[in-house]
């Protein structure tokens, strides 16, 4: 359902859950197992207490990881431009979206529970399985590579059709070199599923950070070596593409060979089983099914925005580049925050789920629910308010435009609305996984991908195409509201109830918190220095600090006026430890 481009565990949107702290991974395992005294803690309290230790610590981690992810974002633009970035970001969109369509929905919705339910079940604690899922893997995505690199000129005729050859041309050359990133991605996101079912959560943290190093190096040297400035389509040599091209996929592999020396550290060994009838393929095969409808019905959504954005590209408005820009925006705070403690949940739902403890599940899905919403309404705050100052300060360098700042701004400010709601779907889709059932998200995902693609295509026609970009971020935030609500319906009566009492007070007082920051936001933005639409550096970056400060001040305040639970939880503990 997220209607993002770039797979979540090198752009951090939805696929695979990241990865936390080995130190403090939650078991899938009962608390209270036979033998255990009736003195030890009640299961729900130490779950609380483990998910927010969880979640703190793995959002650190989570924050390093998408931080230099971003800085390598902002390198693209400043070394390619809009319109080249744009055709960039479209061959980095292919092997992602194949990528997708293999394992990347299947890897969080049927494997990981498996690999849990197999570490609890199997005399070998899972070891023979994940050995034989791994083999199985390496092979069906070395194939796949090869059918997608003959196919490559044909990919790019569906997904970048309607411009002119110079712009596919280069999307193809683009293409040669980065498809292979989809077995690179596959075989490091399988083995992130091996290590986090075994607690091992450290590694698959840091990995993207190497994959992300490679290539802000690549292209640094891009721009020592061309210079950062705009370019058109049939002005990028061979060279150029060779070393961005090349430097991506590099990236990429060297992100999958840092996750080896976890498995030795785990005891994992790797071994070549091809005893695949061991696997239980039909188990998969029925539960893969309805996540390849997800999935396909997902890639449909996609095509119509990548289409829609081609078509509307050009120097100055807002394409793929910052379409996507706009999106990782929102996929860090959601990262640092939203999946951070969906990672923490899913074992434990999981385990929770497979034993029938329905209480318990429903209990982290109602507590999870409200700690998201609490804690990412000041973020959507900042991100509408401060837009302006945001676009100018992260992304306004080199071959990126003030007027392709300002092209950006438009967007995230519209985008800002859909980030709770998108958290909120995320986890409720997430729970339907621990059960584990992938056919009510694979239906729910029909009738919201078919609001949004109407939305989406309606709001293309009715306005002009420099507001094309917002628009598929409206159609997006429309969406996720639809899905968040169309899951916790069809979701009661599988669990039980679901909290919805308290979740509604949390978001109640959440919306009267973030409204009363963004009023004061507002006026102390108008009131400092700078014009949204010639908005210097320095300008930018006071409105964006003070501004900032002032919007998270006063949210903070609001929400211990209004006693939100999940923030004066987390403050109270802030004063202990410093009181310590």
């Amino acid at each position: 359902m997220s209607g993002g481009l770039y797979r979540s565990a090198n752009a951090a949107q939805g696929g695979g859950p990241p990865p936390g702290d080995d130190a403090t991974f939650i078991s899938a395992e009962p608390l209270n197992q036979p033998g255990v005294e009736a003195t030890a803690p009640p299961q729900e309290v130490v779950a609380e207490t483990s998910a927010a230790a969880n979640s703190a610590v793995m959002a650190v981690g989570s924050l390093v990881s998408r931080g230099t992810g971003f800085i390598r974002n902002l390198m693209i633009g400043a070394a390619l431009g809009s319109l080249v970035g744009d055709a960039f970001t479209t061959a980095l969109f292919l092997p992602n979206q194949v990528y997708e369509f293999l394992l990347g929905g299947v890897l969080t919705s049927v494997l990981i529970p498996v690999l849990v339910r197999r570490r609890k079940a199997d005399p070998d604690r899972g070891e023979a399985y994940a050995q034989r899922l791994l083999t199985l893997a390496v092979l069906a995505l070395a194939v796949t590579v090869v059918i997608a690199l003959l196919l490559a000129s044909t990919l790019t005729a569906i997904y970048a059709g309607g411009k002119d050859d110079n712009y596919t041309g280069l999307v193809t050359n683009l293409s040669y070199l980065m498809l292979p990133m989809l077995f690179f991605t596959g075989v490091s996101a399988l083995i992130a599923a091996v290590l986090n079912t075994r607690g091992h959560f450290a590694a698959p943290m840091w990995a993207p950070i190497l994959n992300n190093l490679v290539v802000i190096g690549v292209f640094g040297l891009y721009i020592v070596v061309y210079g950062a400035k705009a370019l058109r389509p049939d002005q990028m040599g061979w060279g150029r593409i060779l070393l961005v091209g090349g430097g991506t996929l590099l990236g990429v592999a060297v992100q999958t060979a840092g996750l080896l020396p976890a498995l030795r550290k785990v005891g994992f060994r790797w071994k070549w089983r091809f005893d695949f009838r061991e696997l239980g393929l039909r188990e998969l095969a029925k539960l893969g099914a309805w996540m390849f409808c997800y999935v396909a019905v997902n890639q449909l959504g996609l095509f119509v925005v990548v289409n829609l954005l081609t078509r509307a590209a050009g120097e100055n408005s807002a394409g793929l580049l910052i379409y996507n820009n706009v999106f990782l925006l929102l996929m860090m705070a959601h990262g640092i925050i939203a999946v951070s403690i969906i990672t923490a949940l899913m074992p434990r739902m999981s385990g929770a789920a497979a034993d029938g403890r329905f209480h318990d599940l429903t209990a982290d899905l109602s507590r999870g629910t409200r700690m998201v919403t609490a804690v990412l309404a000041p973020i959507a705050v900042c991100y509408a308010v401060l837009a302006a100052p945001i676009s100018v300060v992260v992304f306004r360098y080199g071959a990126f435009t003030g007027d392709n700042a300002v092209a950006t701004s438009t967007v995230l400010l519209v985008a800002a609305v859909g980030l709770v709601p998108f958290a909120i779907s995320q986890l409720f889709t997430f729970a339907f996984y621990a059960l584990p059932d992938t056919r009510t998200p694979a239906l729910v995902n029909i009738p919201v991908v078919a609001l949004r693609v109407a939305l989406q295509i309606g709001l293309y026609l009715v306005f002009s195409t420099t507001f094309a970009a917002a628009g598929m971020m409206l159609g997006n935030a429309i969406s996720y509201l639809a899905a968040a609500v169309i899951s916790a319906m069809l979701l009661r009566p599988r669990v039980g109830r679901i909290g919805l009492g308290g979740i509604m007070r949390t978001l109640g007082k959440v919306l009267v918190a973030a409204l009363g920051a963004a009023l004061v936001g507002l006026l102390v933005v108008a009131l400092l220095p700078g014009d949204r639409e010639d908005l210097s550096w320095l300008a930018a970056a006071a409105q964006l600090v003070v501004g900032g400060a002032v919007i998270g001040g006063t949210y903070l305040g609001l929400a211990m006026v209004l006693r939100i639970g999940e923030i004066t939880e987390v403050v109270g503990m802030v004063r202990r430890r410093l009181g310590r």
